[in-house]
């Protein structure tokens, strides 16, 4: 599915809508950008679209353009009835969604502000919340001096004015951390929403210093997060939207609700919970290399000093530089891991260069139940 930067997004709201019409019982969403050649770039900047000191300055008075940047991002979607049948751990509620398209607009970098009120009033709909529940927006944000003001407009208009009963309606962008990861760039934002729902925190959107001047927010209940917000739980469940404007005019926007929490003290609930499925990822710059990096990793993992098998995964695939030979594993114990390193080095197997190896393989489906990763290529 191809709408331009709101792929991802629009993609998500036909998943959701084949989960609920009985097509499909479990979806995967998924979304990859990479810049493998000069000829967008040179467009762009032609057009004067990108930044020329490369940072995505959402909001600032000093937006000067986007930062293109790769990535990639899948998220695994199931009715929620089901997946509280099948145990499984839940990271966040797709409460609503919407797509619609510009119509008419005064040109590519200025977008239709009433097309863009209209999909954020579907959306609400949808998800059958009122917008003055939605504590937090994650903008599309592109970090253009036209365009931010025409989008937060539309946020100020749909989510409400300013009243001593209504909280505050933090916007941010995942751009200014990441860049335009463009297809990517929906599920990029919802995935911050998601961790930031984990963590009860509203992250800071960077490079703001000063309200582009023709941002107006007076009146309303919204405001920048320029600086990282508490966001905890209370009695009522916590809501954010997300928006994804394509250039093409596709526009989407999705309401996302907080995962219940876990019913506490059923034992026979826990004892169904399968174990924790760790992911390990291992390159280097030749074959040979890469199974003596294997056969080191199991040594390690069998030693009684070893750490748990969660650090040493998150050290290996977070800390370690990735090079031409890849190889992965999966495991719920330090044991299961280290015996299937050890099939693999002893092995004729030879990791080509990109492949999608993996070992262990028995436990992949029950890992990508629990997992919504965003990944960021390459700078």
């Amino acid at each position: 599915m191809e709408t331009g930067c709101s792929s991802s997004l629009v993609a998500l709201h036909q998943a959701r809508g084949s989960l609920l019409s009985g097509e499909c019982n479990l979806a995967l969403v998924g979304g990859v950008n990479a810049l493998l050649a000069p000829e967008l770039f040179v467009a762009l900047s032609q057009a004067q679209m990108l930044s020329p000191d490369g940072r995505c300055r959402t909001f600032d008075a000093e937006a000067n353009g986007y930062v293109r940047s790769e990535g990639c991002a899948v998220l695994v979607l199931k009715r929620h009835s089901d997946a509280l049948r099948d145990n499984d751990r839940v990271l966040g509620l797709l409460a609503g969604s919407a797509v619609n398209q510009d119509g008419k607009s005064n040109g590519l970098t200025a977008p239709n502000g009433l097309a863009q009120q209209a999909v954020i009033r579907r959306a609400l709909a949808s998800a059958g919340v009122s917008a003055q529940d939605v504590s937090l927006v994650e903008a599309h944000g592109t970090g253009t001096s036209l365009g931010d003001p025409i989008e937060v407009d539309g946020i100020a208009q749909t989510y409400g004015v300013h009243s001593a009963t209504q909280p505050t309606l933090w916007m941010g962008s995942v751009k200014s951390n990441i860049g335009h990861t463009e297809p990517v760039a929906g599920l990029a934002g919802v995935i911050k929403v998601l961790l930031a729902l984990q963590h009860e925190r509203i992250p800071q959107t960077l490079h703001v210093r000063q309200l582009n001047p023709h941002i107006r927010i007076e009146g309303s209940r919204c405001a920048v997060a320029t600086q990282s917000q508490p966001w905890p739980r209370s009695e009522r469940p916590r809501l954010a939207g997300v928006s994804s404007f394509g250039f093409g005019g596709a526009n989407a926007h999705v309401v996302l609700q907080e995962a219940p929490l876990p019913v506490a003290g059923n034992a026979a609930s826990d004892a169904m919970l399968p174990p924790r499925v760790e992911l390990l990822t291992l390159s280097a710059k030749t074959g040979p290399a890469l199974r003596a990096s294997a056969r080191g990793y199991a040594s390690f993992l069998l030693s009684d000093d070893a750490p748990s098998l969660r650090t040493v995964c998150h050290t290996a695939n977070a800390h370690r530089n990735a090079m031409f030979h890849r190889v992965g594993f999966v495991a719920q114990s330090k044991q299961e891991l280290a015996h299937a390193l050890q099939r693999f080095a002893g092995s004729d197997e030879t990791a080509t260069a990109f492949s999608a190896q993996v070992f262990g393989a028995a436990q992949c489906k029950t890992a990508l139940l629990f997992t919504g990763q965003l990944s960021r290529l390459r700078a």
